[in-house]
């Protein structure tokens, strides 16, 4: 993904514009090794009640996670790739409304509740924005999900 591109993009849109950055993270095997394969959207919407502009990437590195059923460190790098995609972004967004979106389920009978309070005291304190979880975290959630199957095709 190129940033220079996606800032331009923002700023050519109208302050009325919304914009929404979450990343999500499948993990995969490769003979004895463990990948986590993340994905990570930036969704604008134009003027808040239009279409939107989807940009995203995807990039893959060594899961060290032990326990498949709690998944802290995958998840945790999520919420940094997520954190570092809004601050490098940030002189872009102007007054325009930002929401940062973890796939994230704060409900204890799923694994990715074990870092709530963790990710979303790290995006408070990185990025000053008090983040959306799942049921909420639709950019998290869906678009960067949906984009791994896009580009997989």
């Amino acid at each position: 993904m190129n940033l220079d591109q996606v800032r331009q993009f923002i700023m050519e849109t109208s302050e009325s514009s919304k914009v929404y950055i979450g990343s999500d993270s499948v993990r995969y095997k490769e003979g004895d090794t463990w990948y986590a394969e993340y994905a990570t959207v930036i969704v604008i919407h134009y003027d808040g009640c239009r279409g939107c502009k989807v940009f995203g990437s995807l990039e893959s590195e060594k899961d060290y996670d032990q326990k498949k059923n709690k998944p802290r460190l995958r998840l945790m790098h999520e919420v940094m790739r997520t954190a570092m995609m809004y601050i490098n972004l940030e002189e872009a967004f102007g007054c325009r409304h930002v929401e940062i979106h973890l796939d994230i389920n704060p409900d204890e009978h799923h694994g990715s509740s074990c870092v709530i309070s963790e990710a979303t005291g790290y995006i408070r304190g990185m990025c000053n924005v008090v983040p959306m979880v799942k049921p909420n975290a639709f950019a998290a959630s869906y678009a960067a999900d949906r984009l791994k199957e896009i580009l997989a095709a």
